[in-house]
């Protein structure tokens, strides 16, 4: 079962970019929530909250309880914009989720046991995460936080494909119904470049070009 997380939020009248400058010097982070058959609403919320969760992937891929004096609404969070240089975040984007109704979102991957595997231990593998998130289809209440990807095993020459991942009950890849060509590889284990050896000291070399040839001949 998916893991909700509350969030305190207040409404807001003021719209513009004056008034979310405002917000934003005031310590706030203006939003808006939409979706279902109730109207937009702009919200606001406190931006050390929101921060601090944006530190967890759960912020991302988790059905989110947005709390408005008491009044909670599921939602997902669809969009973030960010300062380009400072870290603040400057606006939300959340769509309401009906419990009944399946939804589609990207869900992170966890790799355990990389280093103790087979491929992990030798020194000259490289393991290689294709893909750090899968998009999933499910009812919110299936919604999975991540997925987990167990490398115990991974051997040398190993590839693991998106229809090898172990999904939650209820949870698909919607990815997978496109083909056989969309069954992308997750994780791979390849041998590294191995570098030439450089040639031994004195060496003759195979072929003499012509240039020198014609001197040597004079």
């Amino acid at each position: 079962m998916a893991t909700t997380h509350e969030i305190q939020v207040q409404r807001r009248e003021d719209e513009g970019k004056g008034a979310s400058r405002r917000l934003r010097h005031a310590g706030n982070v203006p939003a808006i929530v939409y979706g279902g058959d109730l109207k937009p609403v702009s919200i606001t919320l406190s931006h050390n909250d929101v921060w601090l969760a944006s530190q967890h992937d759960w912020f991302y891929s988790s059905i989110l309880s947005l709390s408005l004096n008491g009044d909670v609404q599921k939602v997902l969070l669809r969009d973030m914009q960010r300062h380009p240089f400072k870290q603040q975040i400057m606006h939300l984007d959340f769509q309401r989720v009906n419990d009944k109704e399946a939804i589609r979102t990207a869900v992170p991957l966890h790799f355990l046991n990389q280093d103790s595997s087979p491929a992990g231990k030798a020194a000259d593998v490289v393991v290689t995460h294709e893909l750090n998130e899968v998009v999933v289809e499910c009812l919110p209440g299936d919604l999975p936080e991540f997925i987990e990807i167990d490398l115990a095993e991974l051997a040398v020459g190993d590839v693991i494909h998106l229809s090898q991942l172990k999904l939650p009950k209820g949870v698909e890849i919607p990815e997978l119904k496109l083909g056989k060509e969309h069954d992308v590889a997750v994780v791979t284990a390849k041998h590294g470049r191995v570098e030439a050896e450089p040639e031994a000291e004195g060496e003759a070399s195979a072929e003499v070009p012509a240039t020198k040839a014609s001197k040597d001949e004079e």
